[in-house]
């Protein structure tokens, strides 16, 4: 009898039986009562929150039979599957996501050895897969009785959020205590969202603040969603419930490219790219001193009407966006004339900076809208180096190599002109309105400078100060003194707005920049 005589064992029932045991086990957790807790809370499981995420709930589990091999302090008695983090992947709107998610029914969610290598694997999946990576954080940090072990996991984390920016869109979902190292994570991501009432983040708890400041201060107070989304601008977003904030992940997630080597997704619609728009005629005051909403301006060119606002109760002077025009990604910095004039301040340069960086990375065109009044002044703005963080804004389009057009709808003074994208710093094209002003400063203080003695000499020094600025004004200031200078390569009709941006970056989708050899730049901090 030869070996091929002999009939193959085949698999016995049992095992499989054993093995769907096993796998219901991991999908059921720690049991009924730890879910009932985290209800309780207002909070989802990891597992809910994953099918929140992901079309149709459908989500393939890596390492889910995971379990750590820590011992001591009574943690070999207690081995529970996927070590407190589910990993794995799935679709959002039919592309490849990656995700982990903190279950806090498991350890409080906190970082062990097992735990982070799981984080590790998925990362670095993500990033040879080339697709976004999303972290559902709902944890309590190290976990203590691993010592320095689950320290050393962070650093791994830490490791893969830097190699891997700029290269997989990268987001933090904070939906429950991050305390300590561990808040470096999600400030090293793209974007982080936030919560109310359930999530915070810092480096050190209101206990430790009193204790070494006597400050009393509530943890929502000290970290939570509206303090980091309005205050301290580590949140990107806030929202009211877990729900909401999936699906704004969601909708993010379809702004963006799955990684740095391909082009956001294009989702046509049903607006046309030669629509005119003539209501922007009435939107903006012909006054350069008078408010308005930029957003009514934003909300009148893109397609439908439709745009997802980042930052958006964080240094409101500015305001940046995303949207789509003739289907196609773009990413919208602009002057906000409804706060603060529209000035440049140490938040608004920053806040615009990263959203510049973070366009630039991902393939995004920017289109710049400007009505700006010049940096604002103050001690308290020089003092807390309005220089270097005005300087980053100018570093980070100077450094972006995406098409790139500035729009001027009124104003545009001083400094602050030249780092909102002027062509003297790469912008590849500047159109204007007719109500445009570009000069050093408004003609006012201009002809307060220029013809200080000519009005001090004058018998009616009040009158000859008006003459001086309506002379500045007219010769200095005219709508087309800077397209006369090449400055500006045409001025627009409002109305025509929409159609000429959308082919002007249709004419530049292919722009392609040779950057310099060298390791990286040294941008300001």
């Amino acid at each position: 009898m030869t070996a091929l005589d002999d009939k193959p064992v085949g698999l016995r029932r049992g095992t499989v039986a054993e093995l769907r045991a096993v796998r219901d086990a991991v999908r059921e957790g720690p049991g009924e009562k730890a879910t009932a807790a985290q209800h309780a809370k207002g909070k989802l499981t990891a597992r809910e929150r994953l099918s929140l995420l992901f079309d149709d709930g459908r989500f393939t589990e890596v390492e889910g039979l995971r379990r750590h091999r820590a011992t001591g302090f009574g943690l070999e008695d207690r081995r529970p599957h996927t070590d407190g983090v589910v990993t794995g992947w799935g679709r959002v709107s039919g592309r490849t996501v990656f995700a982990y998610a903190h279950d806090f029914r498991i350890f409080g969610g906190s970082l062990g050895e097992a735990h982070a290598e799981k984080v590790h694997k998925i990362m670095d999946m993500a990033a040879t897969a080339g697709a976004p990576i999303v972290g559902l954080c709902d944890g309590a940090g190290a976990r203590i009785q691993e010592g320095v072990s689950a320290l050393a996991g962070y650093g791994g984390i830490f490791q893969r959020n830097v190699r891997n920016s700029g290269v997989v869109p990268q987001i933090s979902v904070m939906l429950g205590p991050c305390a300590g190292g561990a808040a470096y994570s999600p400030a090293l991501t793209d974007f982080v969202f936030m919560v109310r009432g359930t999530s915070q983040m810092f480096i050190t708890g209101p206990d430790v603040v009193k204790a070494v400041t006597g400050e009393r201060i509530s943890q929502d107070d000290l970290g939570g969603a509206d303090a980091h989304a309005a205050t301290s601008g580590v949140a990107h977003f806030a929202h009211d419930d877990e729900e909401s904030c999936l699906a704004d992940v969601r909708h993010l997630l379809s702004y963006l490219p799955a990684n740095n080597r391909e082009l956001p997704p294009v989702q046509p619609c049903g607006d046309r790219p030669d629509r005119l728009t003539p209501a922007l005629y009435d939107l903006v005051p012909a006054e350069p001193k008078h408010a308005y909403d930029m957003r009514g301006v934003i909300e009148e060119f893109v397609d439908a009407g439709d745009y997802f606002e980042v930052h958006e109760a964080w240094a409101p002077n500015m305001v940046c966006a995303l949207a789509r025009l003739d289907g196609h990604t773009v990413g919208i910095v602009a002057n906000q004339p409804a706060s603060l004039a529209g000035v440049l301040d140490i938040k608004g340069s920053e806040k615009a900076a990263r959203f510049v960086q973070m366009c630039d990375s991902f393939n995004i065109p920017l289109v710049t809208l400007v009505d700006v009044p010049g940096f604002l002044p103050g001690v308290d703005q020089e003092h807390g180096g309005i220089i270097r963080h005005g300087a980053k804004l100018l570093y980070a389009y100077c450094d972006a190599t995406v098409p790139r057009v500035q729009l001027i709808l009124r104003k545009a003074y001083g400094g602050a002109y030249i780092v909102m994208d002027s062509r003297s710093i790469g912008s590849d094209l500047s159109l204007a309105w007719p109500a445009n002003e570009i000069a050093v400063m408004g003609a006012e203080g201009a002809a307060g400078v220029v013809f200080r003695r000519e009005i001090a000499a004058a018998d009616d020094p009040e009158a000859a100060r008006e003459q001086y600025i309506k002379e500045y004004r007219d010769r200095l200031m005219h709508p087309y003194y800077a397209a006369e200078r090449g400055l500006v390569d045409d001025v627009i009709d409002p109305a025509e707005t929409r159609v000429r941006l959308i082919d002007a970056l249709a004419v530049l989708r292919t722009k392609h920049v040779a950057r310099p050899s060298r390791k990286h730049g040294n941008q300001p901090q």
